[in-house]
C-alpha cells in the first residue's frame, strides 16, 4: 500500500508540474521568439516534433495513466500479494513485478495516446488548452464512449477487474515472469474496460487536473460496485452529454 501509494502521489506531483507548465506554453503561442521552447511544440498545431517533444509527451501520457489507474488496481495488487505470499514468494518483489507487467500495457496505451495527439495537432484539432477545438468531434466522441459502456466487452472486462479473487483463480502462473504475465493480463482487462473513458481526456482537457481525477475515480467506482449498472448509467450520462454536444455543432 504504502509502495503504491507513493507512486501514486509522485505521478500526481509530476502531472501538477506539467499542467502549470503546459498552461505558461498555451500563454506563450503565437510569440515567435518562444517557438524553440521545449515542449511548445505539444500544444502547437503543426510545429515540428523533435525528439524530445515524444519523449515529454510520451513520460506525461505514461505518468498519466500511472497515476490514475494505479489506485483502480490496489485490490487486484493486495490479493495477489497475499496469496504470493502464502505461495511461498517473495510478496512485495512478486507484487512489484505484477505491477510492472500492469503498467506496461497503460505505456501501450500511452503511445497510442501520443500519436492521437500528434494528429489531431496536425489537423489542428487540438488547442493549446491540450484539448479538441472541435465540438463535433468532441461529441462524437462521447458517444463513442457512452456506446462502448454498454458493449459485451466492456462488461467482460469489467467482471474480470471487479473479481481479483476470480481473476487470481483463474489466470494463475506462478514465479516472476508468471506475475509479470498476471499483471499485463490484468492490465489488458484493465484497458478493454476503460480506453474509451481515457479518450475523453482528449475532451475534457488532458491537462485539467480535475477531469483527470473525475475520470479516475469513476473507474475506481466502476470496479468496486458490482455488476454493470455503473456502467450503464455512466454510458447511458456519456451518450447524451454527446449528443446535446453534437447538437450544438450542428445547430453553430
Amino acid at each position: 500500500m504504502a509502495s503504491l501509494a507513493a507512486i501514486t502521489l509522485l505521478a500526481w506531483l509530476y502531472l501538477v508540474g506539467m499542467a502549470r507548465d503546459m498552461a505558461e506554453m498555451g500563454d506563450m503561442v503565437g510569440m515567435p521568439e518562444m517557438a524553440d521552447m521545449a515542449g511548445m511544440a505539444l500544444v502547437t498545431a503543426r510545429a515540428p516534433w523533435m525528439v524530445g517533444d515524444v519523449m515529454t509527451a510520451t513520460a506525461m501520457w505514461a505518468i498519466m495513466m500511472a497515476g490514475m489507474m494505479l489506485p483502480t488496481a490496489v485490490p487486484m495488487t493486495l490479493i495477489y500479494a497475499r496469496a504470493a505470499r502464502g505461495s511461498g514468494a517473495a510478496p512485495l518483489l512478486h507484487s512489484a513485478i505484477f505491477t510492472t507487467g500492469y503498467l506496461a500495457i497503460w505505456c501501450g496505451f500511452a503511445l497510442a495516446a501520443v500519436a492521437a495527439q500528434w494528429l489531431l495537432l496536425r489537423f489542428d484539432l487540438f488547442a493549446p488548452e491540450m484539448m479538441v477545438t472541435n465540438i463535433l468531434l468532441g461529441g462524437a466522441l462521447f458517444v463513442a464512449a457512452g456506446i462502448y459502456e454498454w458493449s459485451p466487452l466492456k462488461n467482460r472486462c469489467l467482471a474480470q477487474c471487479q473479481s481479483p479473487l476470480g481473476f487470481l483463480i483463474g489466470h494463475w502462473r506462478p514465479g516472476l515472469t508468471g506475475a509479470w504475465r498476471m499483471g499485463a493480463r490484468h492490465g489488458t482487462f484493465c484497458l478493454g474496460c476503460c480506453w474509451a473513458l481515457m479518450l475523453l481526456l482528449f475532451v475534457g482537457g488532458v491537462m485539467n487536473l480535475l477531469w483527470v481525477a473525475a475520470l479516475s475515480i469513476l473507474v475506481l467506482v466502476q470496479k468496486l460496485l458490482p455488476g454493470k449498472r455503473a456502467a450503464q448509467s455512466t454510458g447511458l450520462v456519456m451518450l447524451i452529454v454527446g449528443l446535446v454536444l453534437i447538437g450544438k455543432a450542428i445547430v453553430a
